[in-house]
């Protein structure tokens, strides 16, 4: 169960918006935060569990993404994404994307990286995805998408990458290897909004704004089984030791915590309102939520 142990003050917010996606970058214990209110990255040292400095000119940022060697973020408001080395945020490298980057995969087998373009609903089919060769630093194709993009994860037992989609309910999917789209799986729920993906089932755990957590068989589509939550859903994180899926839910602002091998909701854990994104730290069982009303990081600790 989470055990409050504490919290993390952060950077003051300087305009309008709060923190969005965040992740870990285990080699070296380093948490990027995606501070959108400050055009920033925030970086937590997670052994000690301190702020420890921000990066700026990541406009509107949206999301990092951390990979064995790199991280990556999307910009949003620049239609850009950033790719840097731990230690090197300074000298990032920015490539052009589609219209508002948010989610981001990677697939490290091929060094691919997929940008997920929420689109402009002012420009008509402008949502779309990004394959980017991480290597070569250049673009390699672009898709439009039927609708707003949101969460996007790489299954690499498939060679997939999976795209929630509001609206129509779907995941996209795309093949890495031959870098083409492939027939959507339908999602059974308004608004799919967090993914996750259960390697040791072959699920997506995919989380929607009708407040319901529905469960697919990642190979054909096929419904699982369904957990309602505590409210609409935003990040989601899976936690494979513990078996555990935390979804951030901002109104009212909690945590739901999920047993994978039964599909029951085990707790529901307060944080903040408003607060709709977390990290994990799988090698110390802790998780981060970030806190927008008192610009802080709250920090739990998990055990089976």
């Amino acid at each position: 169960m989470l055990k409050l142990t504490g919290y993390i003050a952060l950077p003051p917010h300087v305009g309008e918006g709060a923190f969005d996606h965040a992740d870990m970058h285990v080699a070296t214990d380093r948490l990027y935060v995606a501070h959108t209110a400050n055009d920033a990255i925030d970086v937590i040292d997670c052994a000690r569990d301190v702020y420890v400095e921000s990066f700026a000119g990541f406009t509107a940022v949206a999301g990092a993404l951390a990979g064995e060697a790199l991280v990556f973020t999307s910009n949003r408001g620049e239609n850009t994404v950033s790719i840097f080395a731990p230690g090197d945020e300074a000298s990032a490298t920015k490539l052009a994307v589609g219209v508002g980057p948010n989610g981001l995969a990677f697939d490290p087998q091929r060094g691919l990286l997929l940008a997920a373009n929420v689109g402009d609903s002012a420009i008509p089919g402008s949502a779309s995805v990004t394959l980017i060769d991480v290597a070569r630093r250049s673009v390699v194709v672009q898709f439009p998408m039927p609708g707003r993009t949101r969460w996007a994860m790489f299954d690499p037992k498939s060679a997939q990458f999976f795209v929630n989609i509001a609206n129509p309910a779907v995941i996209a999917r795309i093949d890495a290897q031959s870098q083409r789209t492939l027939d959507p799986f339908a999602v059974p729920a308004k608004g799919p909004h967090g993914l996750a993906i259960d390697h040791a089932r072959g699920h997506l755990l995919c989380a929607c704004d009708a407040g319901v957590l529905v469960v697919l068989d990642s190979a054909n589509g096929a419904v699982r089984g369904t957990v309602a939550l505590s409210g609409a859903p935003d990040v989601v994180f899976l936690h494979p030791t513990l078996d555990r899926l935390y979804v951030a839910i901002e109104d009212p602002g909690v945590i739901d915590v999920i047993d994978l091998s039964t599909l029951t909701r085990l707790q529901v854990m307060p944080t903040e309102p408003g607060a709709h994104t977390l990290a994990l730290d799988q090698v110390h069982n802790k998780l981060y939520c970030f806190l927008p009303q008192t610009h802080r990081a709250v920090v739990f600790h998990d055990a089976a």
